[in-house]
């Protein structure tokens, strides 16, 4: 059986991540997965003939272990000769989870450019994928949100995200590579961490001993199912600020919602606070049968209906 680098260079060719000479910015925070991901570039390094540099976030919200964190990462960054870049965040409103991860990725984003590099390599597993997907299903999350994470995603890449947690353990152990432990995730009082430790465990205890592979698999159908709907639905949305009544109740329901999102996404540059409810309301209006005009108003937008026409807003008046 090949060896996770070799795995790791399959996926590499498999989804087209990187190519030779390109610039690699690597999200390293200490634990097994980001310790293991920089081991394997630091292997690939000469076959891809490619350029390195540590990313690392410092959130300072576990006292002393986040200084020995950052430490860490630091002497990894010394042994693979590597540069490293260290944010210590701060903070300007209640932290959550979300907050934390737009933070990290801002400042990926940012070493990136500052220093004209191609991707940015995050190291995901297959079991992350897993969890958030279950976490997903528990909150009820539309398509989009239950499709997986991609391998590529801009300048993002993933080279670990198909390899099993314990594969990786099992990398770390072979080659007798040290790394952090978050003790945080050994408590249950999260969700992520009770689908990690509980949930699971009993899944594949009660249920079916190869669930996570199975809820992976899965994942990536979706993906590919909500990809299709998605360019439907982009090709139905054109370029106009205005879309007939007639047009979009003639669409399947699923594309309906979809190209509505569309409208709204390219008049707010994001859907952020915009959920399935203001979508609904927006339906309803265009299948009233009141002959007048009629408005919807929510989170800055305002939508028209004027006979057989939405008119949305154009970002001027927003």
């Amino acid at each position: 059986m090949p060896n996770l680098v070799k795995k790791v260079q399959n996926t590499i060719f498999q989804y087209s991540l990187l190519k030779k000479r390109d610039k690699i910015v690597l999200a390293v925070s200490g634990g097994p997965d980001s310790a293991a991901m920089l081991d394997i570039f630091s292997k690939l390094k000469r076959k891809y003939d490619l350029e390195l540099i540590i990313a690392h976030v410092n959130y300072a919200l576990r006292g002393r272990d986040s200084e020995r964190d950052e430490k860490f990462v630091r002497e990894l960054a010394e042994k693979y000769g590597m540069e490293t870049f260290v944010l210590r965040p701060e903070y300007e409103k209640n932290i959550s989870e979300n907050y934390l991860r737009d933070i990290r990725y801002a400042f990926f984003e940012k070493i990136r450019k500052e220093n004209h590099f191609d991707f940015i390599a995050v190291a995901h597993n297959r079991d992350d994928q897993v969890e958030t997907h279950l976490a997903r299903v528990i909150r009820g999350a539309g398509l989009q949100g239950l499709s997986a994470m991609r391998h590529k995603n801009n300048f993002l890449i993933r080279p670990l995200l198909d390899r099993p947690r314990e594969e990786i353990l099992a990398y770390l152990k072979e080659n007798k590579l040290k790394y952090r432990i978050d003790k945080t995730n050994l408590e249950s009082k999260f969700t992520r961490n009770k689908i990690r430790l509980k949930l699971i465990p009993y899944l594949e205890k009660n249920f079916n001993p190869n669930i996570r592979q199975t809820i992976f698999d899965s994942t990536i159908s979706i993906s590919e199912d909500y990809d299709l709907l998605a360019k439907i639905a982009a090709k139905e949305s054109g370029k106009a600020k205005e879309l007939k009544i007639s047009h979009l109740l003639a669409l399947h329901p699923a594309i309906q919602k979809r190209v509505l999102r569309n409208k709204i996404a390219a008049v707010k540059s994001d859907l952020k606070n915009i959920d399935a409810a203001h979508v609904t309301e927006i339906l309803k209006m265009a299948k009233s049968t009141k002959g007048k005009a009629q408005v919807v108003v929510f989170k800055g937008l305002k939508i028209k209906r004027i006979g057989d026409r939405l008119e949305m807003p154009t970002a001027h008046n927003t």
